[in-house]
Order: C-alpha cells, then structure tokens, then sequence
C-alpha cells in the first residue's frame, strides 16, 4: 500500500483542504505525521475535547504529543503555533479556526470529526478565508471523519484523499504476525491449512487494517487454529463490521453441489469457471459475472443459489427488493446504490437477487423508479470488475426486461424444469444419506 506517498501528493499539489473520510483516525494521523515530517511542516490537530494541538514540528521526526504506538494523547508544554499560544486550547470549532487564521502558517491541521460543524455558516466561511488565503500562509486543514460532506462553497478548494483497503499481501502479512504473537505467547503455533489460509485471506479482503487484524485474533485466539468451521464467522463479523441494514442480508446456510439432484448442466459449468472466480487459475482470467436460473416454483432455483456459494466457498449475500423501495424520492435509487457498493467491498461473494422479476418489474404507476433501478441495476451489472457473481431466480420469463438476459450482464441462463424420474430418484438417495438410510435400487426405481 502507497497511501504515505499518494497523500505526500495531495499534499504538494497545495490544496487548502483535505477530507479523509475513514474510521482508521490514528492510521490517517500516522500518514499524516509522516507527510509533514518529509515535507518540513509542523503538525497540529483540533478535536472538541482536547482543542487545538501541536503533534509535530517542522524537521522533529517523533510525536511531541504522540505516543506512536497507539497514537493516544499525552501531556504537553504551552507553546506557540506561528506566534498564536495554544497553552490553553480552545475546544470551539470557531475560536480554533480564528487562532489559526491569525497566526497559522506552514503546517498542517488535522481537524478530528469536523462534520457536525459544516453546517455552521461562521465555520464554512472561516474555512474558506482560510483556503482563499492558502498562498500566503501554506496552511492545509485535513478533515478526518467517518462521514464527510463539504458544502458547495467548499468543495472547489477540496481534494478528497481515501485510504486504500489492504490488499491479500498486506493481509497475509497480517495474518502471519498475528500468528507469530499466537506462537510466542501460547508456545504453540497456530493450526491451519493452506487452503483455509488462502480463503480467509480472500474472505478478509474489504476490511481496513483495523478491522482485519480484530477478525483475525478473534478466530486465532479462540482455539488456536484456523479451520473450515472459522470460515463462515469470519464472513459474518466482515458483514456486520461493513454495517449491514437490511436491504443485504448474510445468509449463513448455504450448501454444496453434491445436496442438489439433477442441475448437471449447471453443476459443469460452475466447476469449470470456479478458479477464474476464485483467484485459482493458472493464468489471470476474467471472472464470471452471473447466472439466471429460470423455472417453475419449487424447481430447487433457491437451494442451487446456495450451492453456489458453499461449493466456491464464498459468501452468500441476498439482495431484498422489499427493503429496497422507499416512498420518499431518490432513496431506491440510493438504496440500490449503496447496496452494490457494499456487495462490492464483500467479495468475492454471490449476490443472490431472488425472484428478481418481481423487484424490477417496470410500470408506470411509480413515477419511473421502478425504470431507474432497472437502469442502475443493469449499468452496474455490465461494468462491474469486482469479483460479484450475481445468482437471480426468475419464475416468469415474459415479466423480464430482455436487456436484462443479454451476454455481458449475465453468462448464462438456465431452465430449471421438474425432476424427471433419475433425478427424483436422485433426490431420494440425497435425503436417505443424510438420515443415514438405505433402500434397495429397485424401490427407489419404482
């Protein structure tokens, strides 16, 4: 990850005001200390309970009120920021911005949860002035929040700088000091696998730093071991760490192949296509972007969307039109939005859209949203490079928009029918297995 050097780059392109918007605030102050080290700034923060303080001078490569281990505050000594004393700091957002527009230059500010305060008007035009003036005083404010909209009078001064999600390297370095202090501590080294290493490290992929390294202690320091079982816990704390709010929903149960009858046609297809979904295959191939199961009701259409999932060994997300439409105006449209982001930052994974024909079935009694989510819906089916695959179940085919099945949104589609007698008796031995039962062939042939 590069983001010391992306932010240095922000930084040196001069623009007043930076917004970083990430719960990772003490990793953001350490790429922020490191920047104004290398670039001969002081560092200073402002947060409501403990006002506006010095972290770091121009050429001093510590913390002078860091501890840099948990980046927690510590004591300091009154001193002066450009001539302004910030011995007794001020904790209002307008009287700090006042100090540091009078006596502020070259350094960089570090503004801690800000967002309450953009809807100020005395603190949106303090802010500007002190943008405006960004030539003569070289100061840059870096607004560090979990949520962040600056308002339009601001936004033309603003570069916007996003901390990058560790990517399998860097979540692999995690996992091996994670078991190193597993090892040192308990004297035994952790259990595992190298294939539940490798999938956990793909399951992991979405989180921040912070968040990877909780999950992966939780399931190290339960047992010792990383097994197949940790899976499925891993994929559900990612969920809720990610803030899951209904319209997405985890589904733990999920199944293999071999718990379906009959489906041959798709079983092949998925076997083939599984190592370019999952990262397996010898040379880098493109990933498969979904399937349309179309049939009668009852045909099985739910219980292989859930074999997908457990036979590539990868989350099942499902997708609840219900949830999606709201009354109020743009909020669908929003609501299907955010939930392909957050597909997005959980795969690879399925994305199971059940029944899809009843949660985009255009009409003109909804004043065109039905149409706009369709329209959303089939541009982020067509351009999307995460690894998503998309499982929709269908029950009537003429209720489908015909955009929808073209080549490039969907791979494939298939015809779910009623068992025929094979795969009826099919069915039958599957059922008996798991009750450890046994009939003679000829009974399940009659």
């Amino acid at each position: 990850m590069n983001d010391w050097h992306d932010l240095e780059m922000v930084l040196r392109s001069h623009f007043p005001l930076i917004t970083i918007q990430t719960h990772e605030e003490p990793r953001a102050l350490e790429l922020l200390r490191r920047a104004a080290s290398s670039g001969d700034r002081d560092l200073y923060s402002w947060s409501v309970t403990d006002g506006l303080r010095k972290l770091e001078s121009a050429g001093n490569h510590r913390f002078s009120r860091f501890n840099r281990d948990n980046l927690s505050l510590e004591g300091i000594d009154g001193g002066n920021g450009k001539g302004v004393s910030y011995s007794t700091p001020s904790t209002d957002a307008v009287q700090a911005l006042r100090q540091v527009k009078e006596g502020y230059s070259d350094a960089t500010i570090a503004l801690l949860d800000f967002h309450p305060y953009l809807d100020d008007p005395t603190v949106i035009r303090l802010l500007k002035e002190i943008a405006l003036a960004q030539s003569d005083n070289n100061l840059t404010l870096a607004l560090l929040s979990h949520e962040l909209e600056l308002p339009g009078e601001l936004q033309r001064f603003a570069a916007s700088f996003e901390l990058r999600l560790p990517d399998a390297k860097a979540l692999e370095q995690l996992l091996q000091e994670e078991a190193r202090q597993w090892a040192s501590k308990s004297g035994k080294p952790v259990k595992t696998s190298k294939e539940v290493w490798e999938r956990l490290i793909r399951n992991l992929q979405g989180l921040t730093v912070s968040d990877a390294t909780r999950v992966i202690r939780n399931v190290i320091y339960d047992d010792g071991a990383l097994t197949e079982s940790d899976l499925p816990e891993v994929m559900k704390a990612k969920y809720e760490l990610l803030g899951g709010d209904g319209i997405l929903s985890f589904e733990h149960d999920t199944a293999k192949l071999t718990d379906i009858g009959g489906f041959h046609a798709l079983k092949h297809w998925l076997e083939l296509r599984r190592p370019a979904f999952v990262g397996e295959a010898r040379v880098p191939l493109e990933p498969p972007k979904g399937i349309l199961l179309l049939g009668v009701q009852g045909g099985g259409k739910s219980l292989a969307a859930k074999a997908v999932a457990g036979t590539w060994g990868v989350p099942l997300i499902r997708l609840d039109f219900g949830r999606l439409y709201n009354k109020f105006f743009g909020e669908s449209e929003r609501n299907i939005r955010e939930a392909l982001k957050a597909a997005e930052v959980m795969a690879p994974c399925i994305l199971w859209m059940d029944e899809i024909e009843k949660g985009i079935a255009t009409g003109d009694n909804d004043n065109g949203t039905s149409r706009r989510i369709l329209g959303t819906l089939l541009t982020w089916m067509a351009e999307n490079r995460k690894p998503v695959f998309v499982v929709a179940t269908a029950n009537d085919i003429q209720a489908l928009p015909p955009e929808l099945m073209r080549k490039g949104r969907m791979d494939e589609i298939f015809f779910v029918d009623l068992p025929d007698e094979p795969t009826r008796a099919e069915i039958f031995t599957i059922h008996l297995r798991k009750r450890r039962q046994e009939l003679p062939g000829s009974d399940l042939a009659g």
